[in-house]
């Protein structure tokens, strides 16, 4: 089974039509619009509770320059994403809306890319505080701190200004790590820096401990990573062990494509293969066979997670290319058929 394969959700109303005639404008919605048509989606469509300082990041994002998107301009993106803003380099910000959620992720924030997702933060609290204090640090000749000011009770709530200060903590990446939480781009930061300085042996410790299990729940790439810092002190078993490891997480967790880390397993097209003929009509067959049992509870339950692992294989296989849009409606069919039927719908949403 794959981490993340089925979900607990209330159940789901049709969004009117008038609100996403009011919440869309060629994809762009206006600040006055910002925490209405996100929280009405994610209630709505997604089917979920909103985080409760939404407003203040997407306002928050908006200020640092970047675009809020409707929330249904989900066209090419991974179909468990809830886009909420573009930079001027076409990146997209959105919420992760997993089908199950691993503890502590109920719905992170990430960066949709072509193969996946990156993770910016396990929740929008975390982010918030985090863009906050980069504000403040950098912000030390006296400005005034424009996103704290907008951010209004919310951001007090999570950071009181001056804190980086008065910490006497010198290093930012430090400061993060130890008042705010975890990010995957500070550790590996901290693991090259561990390198350039020659310290392998901290490098090692560090790469270990991005991997513990409760720190990044559900995501692949901390495995990677791991698999990529052992390789490079020559721990070339250990390394192809991490790699396959990792490749037992969601692909589209990997921070990178699926043959990169493929390589460093030392597999060619297998996996690639198996997953095939697992979705194939045979597999599936094959694999409600082996659960076959006289109660019938447990023949359901079997035919539910069939269908679960089914869905997270065929997101692993449209990762490979980032062709999204080409399974999305079997990857609906797969959540309908275990019972999930406001994530299937949500799946299929567009604009």
């Amino acid at each position: 089974m794959k981490i993340g394969g089925g979900v607990t959700s209330p159940c789901a109303t049709v969004l009117p039509k008038l609100l996403l005639r009011r919440a869309k404008t060629h994809n762009i919605i206006r600040c006055s619009s910002l925490s209405f048509g996100h929280v009405s989606f994610i209630k709505d469509i997604a089917a979920t509770q909103p985080p409760q300082h939404l407003q203040c990041l997407l306002k928050i994002l908006q200020t640092r320059g970047e675009t809020i998107v409707s929330p249904g301009a989900r066209k090419g993106l991974i179909p468990l994403a809830v886009p909420l803003s573009e930079n001027q380099s076409g990146a997209v910000t959105a919420l992760l809306r997993w089908p199950t959620a691993p503890p502590g992720m109920e719905m992170p924030v990430v960066e949709v890319r072509k193969h996946g997702v990156w993770l910016l933060a396990k929740n929008v609290d975390q982010y918030i505080h985090r863009i906050l204090v980069e504000e403040d640090a950098n912000n030390s000749d006296g400005s005034n701190g424009q996103l704290y000011n907008i951010s209004s009770e919310a951001g007090k709530e999570l950071y009181i200004r001056g804190d980086f200060a008065e910490s006497r903590i010198a290093n930012l990446d430090v400061y993060l790590l130890k008042k705010v939480g975890l990010f995957p781009d500070i550790l590996e930061r901290k693991v090259k820096q561990h390198f350039e300085r020659g310290d392998d042996v901290s490098a090692l410790v560090t790469g270990e401990f991005y991997t513990k299990k409760e720190h990044f729940p559900g995501f692949g790439r901390p495995f990677v990573f791991n698999a990529e810092v052992l390789l490079k002190v020559g721990r070339i078993t250990e390394a192809k062990d991490a790699a396959r490891g990792a490749l037992k997480s969601p692909w589209w967790t990997l921070g990178c494509t699926y043959q990169q880390v493929a390589e460093i397993a030392q597999w060619e097209d297998e996996q690639i293969e198996f997953i095939k003929e697992k979705v194939s009509e045979e597999g599936r067959q094959e694999d409600l066979k082996k659960g076959k049992a006289p109660a019938q509870a447990v023949d359901k339950e079997m035919h539910v997670q069939v269908a679960l692992d089914e869905a997270a294989f065929l997101l692993d296989l449209a990762s490979l290319e980032g062709n999204w849009d080409g399974f999305e409606e079997r990857i609906a069919e797969c959540y309908k058929d275990a019972g999930l039927y406001d994530i299937g719908r949500f799946v299929l949403y567009r604009d």
